[in-house]
């Protein structure tokens, strides 16, 4: 395995996190519309016991791609976490608020009352996909900061990367294209949550709502996905040069990889195929409850191909707008050779993490959740 391999093969292992992740996001995404859903408090409890039986799996897999990436790219780690480190905390905070607002709402002794926590949930269900995505589409328009190496070996300030103003990630919010895929990634999280919970709970007042929701959320999200993929297709991107490692700015870069890396399109084809199939199969067919899988397979897919566009066929995954030749990219960013090596040995565990994760999901999900389940007390 030669250092390039090594470095493409890691970025492959973090997008594919990264693409279960987001599809994790469903239950923030049923959590915004706790009140869409239930309209009474025990539909309400249906709702939030469907959902607080996963919450551990996405707050796993997003702690787990953080450690990923640090541990791979440990330059882009410093430079965003260290730098832009607003959005991250409070994108952290929002998934503590989610755990305190699962365990205590209807604990004896809640003066607050358990609406102020499910308030919570719904406050969680909006800022958590919504900074995610933000973050996410730093990725293809940019962000402010410095990388100087050279300061690794200044005595009194040996700080590598900063961010170039004071609001420390907050300026990405700012634009209007992260702002465009941080809302498509809120919606497809609400799409799949309708999905998640069509499945999950056996309740006709719940699953009668289901359509509606997921109609609206459905053609709201293809309005801002359609509008950012487009515009990304067609907008320069930032390449550089492999035998220079310079940065510069090629005409349709996107598009130019998704060309050159056929089987990544083909991927992502395939994804949007998937999804949209688990989304107007619900629609059309009420008896039919299995659209998150499809649709959950097909984000997967999705996901995964467009962090693959922007990080592999030498593209700059993480552009500086300070200074383009700042820019980040899998050369630049990684770990030495020998830490990527051990570490690749390392994720060959991953099927197995995956297929424990897919037993416990099977073994948590073998009875559907009924008001019976709640009158029993066995709810949050």
């Amino acid at each position: 395995m030669t250092y390039e391999f090594l470095q493409e093969y890691w970025w492959f292992v973090v997008s594919f996190m990264a693409a279960f992740l987001v599809f994790f996001l469903f239950v923030q995404g049923a959590n915004s519309m706790i009140f869409n859903l239930g309209k009474t408090p025990e539909e309400r409890r249906l709702v939030i016991n469907s959902t607080g039986r996963k919450w551990e799996f996405t707050f796993t897999t997003l702690v787990t791609f953080g450690a990923s990436f640090f541990a791979s790219f440990p330059l882009f780690y410093s430079t965003s976490f260290g730098g832009a480190y607003w959005i991250w905390m409070l994108l952290l905070f929002s998934f503590v608020v989610q755990a305190v607002s699962y365990e205590f709402q209807n604990k004896l002794g809640n003066i607050l009352g358990p609406k102020t926590f499910q308030v919570c949930l719904i406050i969680n269900g909006i800022v958590g996909p919504l900074l995610l995505g933000g973050a996410v589409a730093t990725f293809f328009n940019g962000s402010n900061f410095v990388v100087e190496k050279s300061n690794m070996y200044a005595s009194l300030q040996p700080v590598i990367s900063h961010w170039a103003n004071a609001s420390n990630g907050l300026d990405a919010l700012l634009d209007v294209w992260n702002l465009v895929f941080g809302l498509a990634v809120f919606f497809l999280t609400r799409i799949l949550g309708t999905l998640y919970i069509n499945n999950n709970i056996r309740d006709e007042a719940i699953q009668g709502r289901v359509r509606k929701e997921l109609l609206i959320n459905t053609i709201v999200f293809l309005v801002f996905f359609l509008s950012f993929f487009v515009r990304t297709l067609l907008k320069s991107g930032f390449a550089f040069d492999p035998a220079t490692r310079t940065v510069f700015m090629e005409p349709y870069k996107y598009f130019n990889n998704l060309v050159e890396m056929w089987p990544v399109a083909v991927v992502l084809l395939l994804g949007v195929m998937l999804l949209l199939f688990g989304t107007g199969k619900t629609l059309l067919d009420k008896n039919y409850i299995k659209g998150i899988w499809p649709a959950g397979v097909g984000v997967i897919m999705v996901v995964l191909a467009l962090l693959l566009t922007v990080g592999w066929n030498n593209t700059c995954f993480y552009p500086s707008n300070v200074d383009i030749q700042y820019s980040l990219n899998i050369r630049n960013s990684s770990s030495s050779e020998t830490t990527l090596r051990v570490m690749a040995y390392v994720s060959l565990i991953l099927p197995i993490v995956i297929g424990y994760a897919s037993y416990a999901w099977w073994s948590i999900d073998k009875k559907k959740i009924d008001r019976q389940e709640i009158r029993e007390g066995d709810a949050y």
